[in-house]
């Protein structure tokens, strides 16, 4: 598509703020007036715009595809978007571990065990750690307590918190990014243990090493629209 515009602006709307292009408001996939709740996520989507050249890249619109989903498909039914992200709880990375006897079950304790104790001590809750992959449910009490964090979060934080869970295999991982001093290349790095660790084993191929590139880039950008929407 050619670009078909000259002039991106944010101007204030109601309920948050809003990208204009030669003064027509954006509007999501679905046709919903896109407004996002702070100033410093609309400009940052308004940036995605600018940056387009006179061919227009759809793939260069994270951030608004973002907001889209946040929108479009978390907001009608948020309830749905809480217990999605439950999902990731019960089969959390972070909770299966290798047999005590391999080595590399240090590295997942090395890497693992703070996040996971910050989390059980910050929220009050206890996650089930299993060496094998037989699945083991979380206490009732765990999950009990982690649908009352996410049912706190609004649509542009649980929009992010969807693709990082995904990303990462793990709620954990994703709920640490709600935190001001997230750091995503750490946080990215403590999810991609496993397959870090045969890398090193082994070797990486080109393949392996472009999706963890790509996965990496989409963990950042997830993290950043999380900030921006939760910056004042």
């Amino acid at each position: 598509m050619k670009r078909f515009y000259k002039h991106v602006a944010v101007t204030p709307a109601d309920g948050g703020f809003r990208v204009m292009l030669d003064e027509r408001a954006i509007r999501t996939q679905r046709g919903a007036p896109q407004v996002v709740p702070t100033r410093a996520l609309a400009e940052a989507l308004a940036d995605e715009w600018r940056e387009q050249g006179e061919e227009i890249d759809p793939a260069r619109f994270t951030l608004r595809d973002l907001a889209d989903f946040a929108i479009d498909e978390v907001t009608p039914d948020k309830a749905q978007a809480v217990e999605k992200l439950l999902t990731y709880a019960e089969t959390d990375t972070l909770c299966y571990r290798a047999d005590p006897d391999e080595p590399l079950f240090r590295r997942q304790q090395e890497r693992w065990d703070p996040l996971l104790v910050e989390m059980e001590q910050r929220h009050g809750l206890r996650f089930e750690r299993v060496s094998g992959i037989v699945h083991r449910p979380q206490p009732a009490e765990t999950i009990a307590r982690l649908r009352e964090l996410l049912s706190d979060q609004d649509p542009f934080a649980l929009a992010p918190l969807q693709m990082l869970a995904s990303l990462a295999a793990s709620l954990t991982v994703a709920l640490a990014a709600l935190e001001p001093d997230a750091d995503p290349e750490a946080l990215f790095t403590i999810s991609n243990c496993e397959e870090d660790w045969q890398a090193e084993q082994w070797g990486w191929d080109l393949l392996a090493e472009e999706r963890r590139t790509i996965r990496l880039e989409a963990f950042r950008a997830a993290t950043r629209f999380l900030q921006l929407a939760r910056e004042d």
